[in-house]
This record gives C-alpha cells, sequence and structure tokens, in this order.
C-alpha cells in the first residue's frame, strides 16, 4: 500500500533483468486503463540510467508530467474497483532530447527507432474498503 494515495505515495522499485548491450539509458510509463475518461498516467520517466534496478522513490532521469500534471510519480488511486497498472520499461541506444513536459505521445515518438528491448509488468489494485460504525 505505500505506493499508493493510501500510503505513502512513492515510485516502486522495479528489478529489470537482462539489459541487452548498447542500452544507454531506460524510459518508463505508468498507465492505468481503467480510470475514467480513457485511462490515468501515473508515471512517466526517461535518460534513467542503464541499471537493473529502479529504486523506490527513484527521482532519477527526466520525470515526466503524470495525468495529475505534477512531475514524478503519483500513486494509485482508484475511485472505485479493482484498477490495473501497467508498468512499460524501454532499453534505449540513446539519450532522449525532450522537453521536461513532453507527453506520452511525445515520449513514444522519440523512442522510435531507439528501442533495444522492452517489458511490462501489470499490478493490481482497489482501494482498502472502510466501514463506518452507526
Amino acid at each position: 500500500m505505500q505506493y499508493t494515495c493510501e500510503g505513502k505515495n512513492v515510485s516502486p522499485a522495479l528489478n529489470i533483468s537482462e539489459l541487452p548491450a548498447g542500452t544507454k539509458t531506460i524510459a518508463l510509463s505508468a498507465f492505468d486503463p481503467d480510470a475514467p475518461n480513457g485511462g490515468m498516467l501515473h508515471w512517466l520517466a526517461w535518460n534513467l540510467p542503464a541499471t537493473n534496478e529502479i529504486r523506490e522513490g527513484s527521482k532519477t532521469g527526466t520525470q515526466g508530467l503524470n495525468g495529475k500534471k505534477e512531475k514524478g510519480y503519483t500513486g494509485p488511486c482508484p475511485p472505485s474497483g479493482t484498477h490495473h497498472y501497467n508498468f512499460h520499461v524501454y532499453a534505449l541506444d540513446t539519450e532522449l532530447q525532450l522537453a521536461d513536459d513532453a507527453s506520452k505521445e511525445a515520449l513514444e515518438k522519440a523512442m522510435q527507432g531507439h528501442i533495444l528491448a522492452e517489458g511490462e509488468l501489470t499490478g493490481l489494485y482497489k482501494k482498502a474498503k472502510t466501514e463506518e460504525m452507526k
């Protein structure tokens, strides 16, 4: 729960295995396709160091704007039900030249032709129920 609005709201650690030779940077996104209005971007980052671990609470690389128009990570906070959270990680052969406020679409366009490998992890989250005493 520490990675959610009900906890510390810090980004989770991500372990990446088998980065291909030639990886210069990593890019990532975390997206909730179940959120209202077409989904919610929870994290967008690029130019992270080519490493096998992104640490909890990481602020390395360029932290883009999330769906709340804030830089960095914002944790799951579904209004109702269970939501899917898709973490997508890309190994890139270059450092990207993007504005700090670049959109997910701009990042995807800039990565074209530079993706050496990619992986995805999907997590589920539902807010804890609170019982009202009567």
